[in-house]
């Protein structure tokens, strides 16, 4: 994410709160804040701001104007490590749930100069695994099941390292100084992602029952209770407290799915799963497990690649989510799921057996 100084972050800060300011209006309210601020150094600011789209300008010169590049607060330039800098409890956030927050969902979260780049990605995808063999293409989906597996567990604080993981999920052997429920959790992932890839043609729509049938999978052999939670959970490191009502879970949930289905393009669904199943928590436990299953369902319902998140780092996933969770802004976690589709579209299915000229080795 871009990193701002502190005039950027205050002149952005001023820009969004007026919709609209000109160069000698952000001087003006830089005046008593900002020493040595001059026009032309609040003009390279600006400049600056509009170069790396937080900005939009209109007109030229003395006259030109600046607006907010993203009108919609969940989109909004964030300082996530100044953020993140204050204790949890120092925070300004949004403590309970938000139902507004399908509303503000609604409309276009990725641009689309990014639709496009998706849309090239993955026809350069489907291209590539139309030339994989039906063996190539099998293992193909072993190692993103393999790598994913792994990096979802981890994210829950699984301590198995990828080769642990591929050992246990090929040869179905346990690593010494793990836990039975670590072995578990990662079986259960692979039971999950081929389940949903069997039955991809059901994941086209989501509802309550396939929501709850990938968690219990998720959670088989577990000590977790199955389906909508009937007690309060809390989030490690957030003061957003999830909604603690099974009817308003249950509500939330289908009101979740609504969207989920009206929206028209593949990603923003998969990137609206993975966020809402998240802030929701309509589960004791495999909350975000269950998210990014179903996530990866959708991608492959519509032929997509699934995402493994091995790239991910683990902290700035889990700041990305409270970051949503407290403020409702998404825009942390977009830059993170764009960086995992070009991953995962770049580094998979990428095997193509070579297929000799004909009459090359014949007789």
């Amino acid at each position: 994410m871009t990193k701002l100084t502190h005039r950027q972050q205050l002149i952005l800060d001023y820009v969004i709160q007026r919709v609209s300011a000109q160069t000698r209006e952000v001087a003006s309210f830089l005046a008593d804040k900002v020493e040595h601020s001059s026009r032309a150094s609040i003009i390279r600011d600006l400049n600056f701001l509009a170069a790396n789209k937080l900005l939009t300008v209109s007109g030229k010169g003395r006259g030109a104007r600046y607006e907010p590049a993203e009108k919609r607060g969940i989109l909004h330039y964030i300082d996530v490590q100044e953020y993140f800098s204050r204790p949890v409890d120092e925070r300004t956030a949004k403590e309970t749930f938000n139902f507004e927050i399908f509303k503000d969902l609604r409309g276009d979260i990725f641009s689309t100069q990014e639709l496009q780049e998706f849309e090239r990605l993955n026809n350069d995808y489907r291209s590539r695994i139309k030339l994989l063999s039906p063996t190539a293409l099998k293992k193909e989906f072993e190692r993103i099941t393999i790598e994913f597996s792994w990096k979802s567990s981890r994210l829950e604080g699984n301590t198995y390292s990828l080769i642990d993981t591929e050992i246990l999920l090929k040869e179905n052997r346990e690593a010494t100084g793990h836990t039975k429920e670590e072995a578990v959790m990662i079986l259960n992932h692979k039971k999950a992602l081929e389940y949903t890839r069997d039955t991809r043609s059901n994941f086209r729509e989501l509802d309550l029952r396939k929501i709850e049938n990938v968690q219990s999978i998720i959670i088989d052999g577990l000590d977790i209770e199955r389906g909508i939670r009937k007690r309060p959970v809390g989030v490690v490191g957030a003061k957003y407290k999830p909604l603690g009502n099974q009817f308003q879970i249950q509500e939330a949930l289908e009101e979740g799915c609504g969207l989920i289905n009206a929206t028209k393009n593949v990603p923003t669904k998969a990137l609206l799963a993975i966020l809402l199943i998240s802030y929701i928590q309509p589960f004791e436990d495999g909350n975000k497990r269950t998210s990014r299953l179903l996530g990866n369902a959708l991608l492959l319902a519509y032929d997509y690649p699934p995402l493994s998140f091995r790239s991910v780092d683990e902290a700035e996933y889990k700041k990305a989510l409270i970051l949503f969770y407290e403020q409702n802004n998404l825009l942390y976690f977009k830059e993170l799921f764009v960086e995992q589709f070009n991953f995962a579209a770049q580094n998979y299915f990428l095997q193509v057996e070579y297929v000799p000229p004909r009459g090359v080795g014949e007789g």
